[in-house]
């Protein structure tokens, strides 16, 4: 099965084209360029990149936020005409799910910059939610994680390192976006 997945709901483009579970190709546009510009130009150039036509995918996977309001409703509206012109499934994700690794011990917390030190936050362990994700200031997320063993911290987290560093000396982190 061929898939296409995107994601515009931060400042960076990512899109990525798998068979089954293998990534046969992806790419990540990290440029102040609106995402309306930018996206189509990117699937072509990974689908001719490996030789694809459109017919020859069988699914599209979009993330559906959270996130930017704007990089959303691009994102979705070309699924829904992708998926809809080539008759094939169409699957939301979460944003921030998307940012978690596949291998990663102990509690794992995507965040995306909502700004005035608020975030967008997931809660995943074994890339399964234990709490739900919300849009929160990052004091109330720092509390929610302050007792767990082993804490990695992923996405937009360079705007939060002193304040993690401050709080939870111990934790991981690591910007992904």
């Amino acid at each position: 099965m061929k898939v296409l997945a995107f994601d515009t709901s931060s400042k960076a483009l990512s899109l990525a084209i798998l068979e089954d579970k293998q990534v046969l190709a992806e790419t990540m546009i990290n440029i102040k360029k609106n995402h309306s510009i930018t996206l189509m130009p990117a699937i072509d150039f990974l689908m001719e990149s490996l030789d694809l036509t459109p017919k020859d995918l069988d699914r599209i996977v979009v993330a559906e936020g959270p996130g930017s309001y704007t990089g959303l409703r691009i994102a979705v509206a070309t699924a829904k005409t992708l998926a809809h012109t080539l008759n094939i499934e169409l699957v939301g994700m979460s944003s921030l799910l998307a940012l978690v690794p596949s291998q990663q011990e102990g509690l794992v917390v995507p965040i995306m910059d909502a700004r005035r030190n608020n975030v967008y936050a997931g809660f995943y362990e074994n890339a399964k939610a234990v709490f739900p994700e919300a849009h929160l200031s990052f004091a109330e997320v720092l509390e929610q994680v302050k007792d767990a063993e082993q804490v990695t911290f992923v996405g937009e987290v360079g705007a939060f390192v002193e304040q993690i560093q401050e709080h939870l000396p111990q934790t991981n982190y690591e910007e992904t976006l």
